[in-house]
């Protein structure tokens, strides 16, 4: 970069910050107890005349360089101390007051633009001073106009006066009247000490006919309180006399009374505690009865808990042990339910399966006698002739027999032998092969015996032939 620039370039920096400087230096703020007073170049009034100052308070202004300026006036209050002396008085009596003012500067806007105008510039005793000439100057003009006595008498009108007058004046000027204390006003003359010895004897003379009447009065009275003291005590006494024997009659009255009633009182005390005491004890048995009572039923109630409770308990556990068991039984009886109806299925199974061989052998033994069923009889017979045999053989080859002693008298039936009628009811007692074949729903083949048929047997079957044929 070019240090001609650079420099340019610093150079408007440091004015501008300069005039920046410049422009906050001059921004001036107004404290509370200051007056700014901005004088110059300060505009115009609403006349279009020009304005020799603008005052401000409690805010802040900024002051134009060169066309403008500024001040402070302090509002700090100013104690002036007036020793007023030989002023004349509206009686042409001279008198002193010496007296102290407090004022200071007034903020209000006519009365602070009189106080910039005039007291600007001023110091403290400057302004003191010519306060303290106003001030004297119309103090002396108030007391001319008022009369001892109202000066003396009424200090709130004389005062209200002096501060209606000073004010007014200060005013012009800027001031304001803050306080005005009068310590005290005399004279050379005398005339204000002896209105105070003629106030002060007038107010002796005053107290002492007041001391005067009030001793009349008290002599006066006094002698009237004795008079009525010895009437009054008289007649308090007799009445005393009276009131003591009435009331020594009432009293021994009520001293029988008080007997009378003591007595009573005490018999009646006496049968009510003897009532009480039966009561007492009777409320004692009753709640006894009822605590017995409570107390029963609460172990009737504890004991019936105990036992139901424990009734419950084993009651409940009976039950689950019966369910249990009954579970048990009856899961055992089902397993043993499925077990048998498995071993009688497999046994039906079985049977089934033997008889379906059983009818299919007959089928082919039946097929093999040509369809003839007796023939087909008559093979199974021949082949189970042998197992029938060793039956009827079996029912009497267990009989153990070690010895038969007979004695024969020959008194059988018919003259027969007693032994040969032994043996034909020993062999009498094996099922005859017919009934075997009867009791197992087959009839004995024609080869094997035949039974001869009776006339009532004939007669019986042509009935039954004959009901059938009827039926077909």
């Amino acid at each position: 970069m070019d240090p001609i620039l650079v420099i340019l370039i610093s150079v408007v920096a440091v004015l501008l910050l300069t005039t920046l400087l410049v422009i906050l230096s001059r921004y001036k703020r107004c404290p509370s107890d200051k007056i700014l007073v901005v004088y110059g170049r300060v505009g115009s009034n609403k006349d279009g005349t020009s304005r020799s100052a603008k005052c401000i308070h409690g805010g802040a202004a900024f002051i134009v360089p060169v066309i403008q300026s500024y001040e402070f006036l302090d509002l700090t209050p100013i104690s002036i101390s007036v020793d007023l002396k030989n002023a004349l008085s509206k009686q042409n009596i001279r008198i002193d007051v010496p007296s102290r003012f407090t004022v200071g500067i007034s903020v209000e806007p006519g009365v602070m633009q009189n106080a910039a105008e005039r007291l600007l510039g001023l110091k403290l005793d400057e302004i003191q001073e010519l306060a303290k000439d106003i001030i004297f100057g119309q103090l002396r003009l108030v007391i001319a106009t008022m009369e001892i006595e109202e000066i003396n008498t009424d200090r709130d009108k004389f005062l209200a006066a002096v501060s209606s007058n000073v004010e007014t004046e200060l005013k012009k000027i800027g001031l304001r009247l803050i306080n005005v204390n009068v310590t005290d006003i005399s004279d050379e003359s005398g005339y204000i000490a002896a209105l105070g010895k003629e106030a002060a004897a007038k107010a002796i003379n005053d107290a002492k006919i007041s001391v005067a009447e009030a001793d009349r009065s008290g002599a006066i009275g006094e002698a009237n309180a004795r008079r009525e003291q010895r009437i009054q005590v008289s007649f308090a006494d007799s009445e005393a006399i009276k009131g003591e024997n009435e009331s020594k009659a009432k009293i021994a009255e009520s001293n029988a009374t008080l007997i009378e009633r003591q007595s009573d009182a005490k018999r009646r005390a006496t049968a009510a505690e003897k009532i009480q005491s039966a009561k007492a004890l009777e409320e004692a048995y009753a709640a006894e009865k009822e605590a017995e009572q409570a107390r029963y039923a609460r172990e009737q109630a504890a004991l019936e808990a105990d036992v139901i409770v424990k009734t419950e308990i084993e009651k409940r556990k009976v039950e689950l042990e019966a369910e249990a068991e009954a579970e048990q039984i009856r899961r055992r009886a089902q397993g043993e339910a499925d077990a048998i109806y498995a071993k009688m299925e497999a046994e039906a199974r079985g049977v089934q399966e033997r008889l379906t061989r059983q009818a299919a052998g007959l089928a082919q033994i039946v097929a093999a006698t040509g369809g003839n069923p007796n023939d087909a009889m008559k093979l199974m017979i021949a082949d189970k002739l042998e197992e029938l045999t060793r039956v009827q053989v079996d029912a009497v080859k267990n009989l153990k027999i070690d010895k038969v002693t007979v004695w024969d008298s020959m008194n059988g039936k018919d003259g027969s032998s007693t032994t040969s009628n032994f043996l034909s009811s020993m062999m009498k007692s094996v099922p005859p092969m017919k009934e075997m074949f009867e009791m197992a729903g087959m009839e004995l083949p024609e080869y094997l015996g035949k039974q001869k048929e009776t006339p009532e047997k004939e007669e019986v079957q042509e009935n039954e032939k004959k009901e059938q044929d009827l039926k077909e």
